[in-house]
């Protein structure tokens, strides 16, 4: 049975090895648009960026263990068509078969149009080459302004101020990362960076952007005001690529819909890692993770499912960031309907965790800098806990987990 996988990230990185680990030996292609093997993307708004982390350590795997695994590596020419009906891919002219098909092509930045036509220096933060740049860019008597309070906009505004670059964020929303964590965690985030000289604009959104020609950027914001930049960095969210799969056939929303065994409407076609809006069957609901440890995770299930397995995708989101001298983890899913109260043990200045709960259902959990809490922290979200247990920060966490 011949395997096919579209897209060279983590997900396809892991349903490789996940395939060869449960001995399937027939062919697997692995087409990727970009020219490098799979690698771990965390790093380039954290070490990679910083100049903590070995370009090298990175990769997940290197290029002679897809030699070594007989796996064939199509790098750099983009997949152009997907023939469902006669099961082949199209790169260009060249088609190739395939019994069985992983659609893993992630996902794009969120472009602003304004500011790719009218700024003077613009970066996005996606690819290794990205990194790299962004990295050369930063630096003392350089001011940077970042679009976007989100997960890579303030990664990337820590790594600024890092390396001694003037550095000011415009959010839109009152709070950054106010969507997903919620006013009173997301406020301790606000007084992290601006405790380390970041300018946060809140609630601010950007009039116009005007290059003087030079590469210097003049950003005008609702209120008037007017900032100066060297270099705008957009972190405005992503957009999955979906668009080869809509093409072909496959029902898109967000995403290409997969039910809670990553199978798309094609019995043979599977899809996993962020571009998959996949049916969670604890949840209930559809979700799209854009997070590591689910392409990982969906990876390695697809590959059992690829070979014939019928394993439902039941895994929580998890994620992490660091940020300064700041740690955290945190799993679960906040959704649409909210949550009624966070509880908060700990320090927030230095050292606590956070519980989301709904009446007495812990959605989601999270730490900063308690690394021995994240065990039973995943043991606690989606159980029901009585608040005030919570609360009794006597009663120590391991004790809390069912």
């Amino acid at each position: 049975m011949r395997i096919a996988i579209v897209g060279g990230g983590l997900a396809a990185a892991h349903a490789i090895e996940e395939l060869r680990r449960l001995g399937h030996e027939d062919q697997v292609d692995l087409f990727c648009a970009e020219e490098h093997v799979p690698y771990n993307r965390p790093p380039l708004s954290k070490g990679v960026l910083l100049g903590k982390d070995d370009e090298s350590s990175i990769f997940v795997h290197d290029e002679q263990w897809y030699v070594d695994n007989a796996v064939e590596l199509h790098f750099g020419d983009e997949v152009t068509a997907l023939d469902l009906e006669g099961k082949r891919i199209a790169v260009g002219s060249e088609t190739f078969g395939y019994d069985q098909l992983l659609i893993s092509t992630g996902a794009a930045p969120k472009r602003l149009a304004d500011a790719d036509q009218n700024a003077g220096s613009v970066a996005y933060l996606r690819t290794l080459e990205d990194s790299r740049a962004l990295k050369a860019a930063f630096g003392p008597d350089r001011c940077v302004l970042i679009v976007g309070a989100g997960w890579i906009g303030l990664e990337v505004a820590a790594a600024a101020r890092t390396a001694g670059s003037s550095v000011t964020v415009v959010e839109s929303a009152e709070l950054p990362l106010l969507r997903v964590l919620g006013p009173e965690v997301a406020t301790i985030f606000a007084e992290l960076h601006r405790s380390h000289g970041v300018d946060l604009r809140l609630g601010a959104g950007i009039e116009s952007f005007k290059s003087d020609g030079s590469g210097t950027s003049a950003v005008r914001l609702e209120d008037e005001a007017e900032i100066e930049a060297d270099l705008v960095v957009v972190g405005i969210g992503v957009t999955p690529n979906d668009g080869l799969a809509a093409a072909a056939g496959l029902e898109v929303d967000n995403g290409i819909l997969v039910d809670e065994r990553l199978r798309t409407l094609d019995p043979n076609v599977f899809a996993a890692g962020d571009v998959a809006n996949h049916l969670h069957p604890v949840l209930g609901r559809r979700i799209r993770v854009e997070h590591w440890d689910t392409a990982i995770e969906q990876g390695k299930l697809a590959a059992h499912n690829l070979l014939g397995a019928e394993e439902p995708y039941s895994r929580l989101p998890y994620f992490f960031t660091d940020q300064y001298d700041l740690g955290m983890e945190y799993v679960g899913y906040v959704g649409s309907d909210g949550y009624d109260e966070v509880i908060l043990r700990g320090d927030p200045r230095d050292q606590f965790t956070a519980f989301w709960l709904k009446g007495d259902q812990v959605l989601a959990g999270m730490h900063v800098n308690d690394w021995d809490a994240i065990d039973p922290i995943k043991a606690i979200v989606g159980s029901s806990v009585p608040p005030g247990r919570l609360r009794d920060q006597s009663v120590d966490l391991a004790a809390i987990a069912p």
